[in-house]
């Protein structure tokens, strides 16, 4: 099953992370298929870059986003939030 989370990359306490689309048995920081974007929490706002038609291909492909993904996603744009 293919999930849309976040890995962790960064240095101790300055986290950032990106937007994969991955193996549910991948491991968090380990393979992945796609990257789909990028939250950096520690800059004031927080800044998320994602590319919004490769998100929308795969949910339209089953994926499932984690429920930190759907969160930074109805912050971007809460009108084309995925549906689960």
């Amino acid at each position: 099953m293919v999930k849309i989370r976040l890995a962790r990359h960064g240095t101790k306490k300055r986290p950032f992370y990106r937007i994969v689309a991955a193996e549910s048995e991948y491991r968090r920081d380990g393979r992945f298929i796609e990257v789909l974007g990028t939250y950096n929490p520690l800059t004031e706002p927080a800044q998320v870059l994602l590319k919004e038609d490769r998100v929308r291909h795969w949910v339209k492909q089953g994926a499932i986003p984690t429920d930190t993904v759907k969160t930074l996603l109805k912050q971007i744009k809460p009108s084309e939030t995925p549906a689960s």
